[in-house]
């Protein structure tokens, strides 16, 4: 038996609730209504059998996603910056202060995909934003990041039933201290960029926080904390949140890349972030609004 929660803000009526039961039974999945998680909003379905072809189940179906999480409580939460928890990709919003986003924004993205080697992507881009005035950060962040929908209620209301959370970027300290705290994320690891006399150098100083670095905070602090891989939840979007995605009890694609959504344990295609916590049984009554 499999549990999970369908989702459809506002509007998981009756009839739609028996839709989503019809096309799991068409795809002989014997599925059933089970209680309500948050009445318009989300409800837990009982699936007789194991969780695989649930999501394809219900693919392409707009404004509906289908989560099926572990029955053991979260106790580590781990998540990706950049097109994850906000809505920025921070390199190339920076990149445009020295006038070469769209460059920038097309290695980017082939790197999200898993076409480039992500440490070698990085350290390219980085090269080009040599001789920009460090004030730049500081512009950037101020006029152009953003949180994504959900994602400080999100991080508080986990933090507030005693979840440890860890944001791990492939981007900078330079902007992910900063949105951590703006968000509520209790620790951060990121790249630092390098800079001399007011200016960045076009370098990253010290080791680089790739795909396999962050797979390793994840199973770090999960040992650290004792807690069983089912405790554990990371969400991302992009190919280089693959290792930790897969680590993880629950691993989230969030508004993903291919490669990222074919690894992933649930997808959250059309809601805010915090609709994450309607398929870990907590209605809105006790969500943490910021």
């Amino acid at each position: 038996m499999t549990m999970a929660t369908l989702i459809a803000a506002d509007r998981l009526d009756d009839r739609l609730r028996d839709a989503a039961l019809a096309r799991l039974a068409a795809a002989r999945l014997g599925a059933r209504a089970g209680a309500w998680v948050e009445p318009g909003s989300a409800i837990g379905l009982i699936v007789d059998g194991p969780a695989g072809g649930l999501r394809d189940a219900l693919a392409g179906w707009e404004a509906v996603d289908l989560v099926v999480a572990p029955e053991v409580a979260p106790g580590l939460f781990v998540a990706d910056m950049d097109s994850t928890m906000i809505g920025q990709e921070c390199i190339d919003e920076l990149a445009d202060y020295a006038g070469l986003k769209a460059e920038v924004a097309a290695v980017t993205e082939r790197a999200m995909q898993g076409e480039l080697d992500f440490e070698a992507a990085l350290r390219a881009r980085v090269a080009l934003l040599a001789g920009l005035d460090e004030g730049a950060i500081t512009r950037c962040l101020a006029d152009r990041v953003r949180p994504n929908p959900g994602a400080a209620t999100l991080v508080r209301t986990l933090r507030a039933r005693g979840v440890t959370t860890l944001l791990v970027s492939g981007g900078f300290t330079a902007f992910a201290e900063p949105v951590a705290r703006q968000i509520g994320f209790e620790q951060v690891e990121a790249n630092r960029l390098a800079a001399a006399g007011g200016q960045l150098t076009g370098a990253v100083d010290g080791r680089i926080v790739d795909a396999d670095h962050k797979r390793r905070a994840l199973e770090r602090e999960r040992d650290r904390l004792g807690l069983p891989s089912a405790a554990t939840i990371a969400i991302g979007d992009g190919a280089n949140d693959r290792m930790m995605v897969e680590a993880a009890g629950l691993g989230v694609a969030y508004r993903a890349k291919p490669a990222l959504v074919a690894v992933a344990d649930a997808r959250l295609d059309h809601h805010p972030l915090d609709a994450l916590l309607w398929a870990l049984g907590v209605p809105s009554s006790e969500w943490v609004f910021s």
